[in-house]
């Protein structure tokens, strides 16, 4: 039997959730600013500024303040550089790919609600939470949601390479849900901001190596400060501060907790591509994202629901 998450004495209960909250608001914003830069520059580059540059200010933050730290084992920075290569190298392959070929707008409702969705299947598979009728129910209708939202896209060549990019968000949100499931190991007894920063690190470097054969096609003088200024961004805010309090919040609640919250996302990321980028639905993709929401919810929620409605 395994204890629950730890909480440090004197840190209150709704810390996490704040933590976590932050991290939402940087996540819906990112994918409005990841677009800005990607219209500039192969996604490859935009990924690899990203994350090169996070991950760079996270290991010098952790460098900095190495005496308020526990050191990292052997270990432990492996583990930390393995899922770094899938929650940073994988994921922002997919997340900047799907950005090049499908508006930000449909990639802030399919990585954030299809996250849970797949992160509470791989634990009920696991045995690490239990396959109850509401879980079964919201999961199913949470996955007719999505099927949904594929079709609503359209015909003509611009939807067709919409829909391939949400494919490919689909694909970034099973290596998010992934990651949050096999960080949770990770993370006891491993000081956050060093675990942070080994995972971007490694990450980062992976995403570098695969953007040196498209740096050459960038032509630098041409990228408006725009999109250097949103590349800044990226870097500092949905990066470095993002993942740094993501793995803070994961230490004190599970990874469904944790990915529940990425219910949020969407709210944030619909205001930053409407507003900023001007971004919209079709009627098919609202009703599918009503419904996968709506799944994703009641998976995640539809025990606590039932056990207050039984006498």
């Amino acid at each position: 039997m395994t204890a629950g998450p730890s909480r440090p004495t004197g840190e209150s209960t709704v810390t996490p959730y704040l933590y976590l909250l932050v991290t939402m608001v940087m996540f819906g914003s990112a994918f409005a600013s990841s677009k800005v830069v990607v219209g500039e520059m192969p996604h490859e580059v935009a990924a690899a500024l990203r994350f090169g540059g996070g991950g760079l200010l996270l290991i010098v933050l952790a460098v900095v303040l190495r005496g308020r730290s526990r050191p990292i084992g052997r270990d432990a920075a492996v583990r930390a550089g393995l899922l770094g290569l899938l929650g940073v190298l994988a994921y922002n392959v997919f997340f900047f790919w799907g950005l090049s070929l499908a508006p930000s707008l449909d990639g802030s409702v399919i990585v954030p609600v299809l996250s849970p969705i797949l992160t509470t299947t791989a634990l009920i598979v696991l045995g690490r939470e239990k396959a109850s009728w509401t879980r079964v129910t919201g999961l199913t209708v949470g996955v007719t949601g999505a099927l949904l939202f594929l079709p609503g896209v359209g015909g003509g060549a611009a939807d067709a390479d919409r829909l391939t990019g949400d494919l490919v968000f689909m694909a970034g949100a099973a290596c998010w849900a992934s990651y949050s499931v096999l960080s949770k190991s990770l993370l006891v007894g491993v000081d956050p901001l060093r675990a942070t920063a080994w995972g971007t690190g490694v990450g980062g470097l992976g995403l570098v190596l695969l953007a040196l054969p498209e740096v050459g096609r960038v032509s630098w003088p041409a990228v408006s400060g725009v999109a250097w200024a949103n590349a800044v961004f990226l870097a500092v805010g949905p990066t470095a501060i993002a993942y740094l309090f993501y793995y803070q919040g994961l230490r004190r609640v599970s990874p469904s907790t944790a990915t529940t919250m990425m219910f949020t996302v969407p709210l944030f990321g619909f205001f930053f591509s409407t507003v900023f980028l001007g971004e919209t639905f079709t009627a098919m993709q609202f009703v599918g994202t009503l419904i996968m929401l709506g799944g994703a919810l009641f998976a995640v929620f539809g025990n606590r629901l039932a056990r207050r409605a039984s006498p």
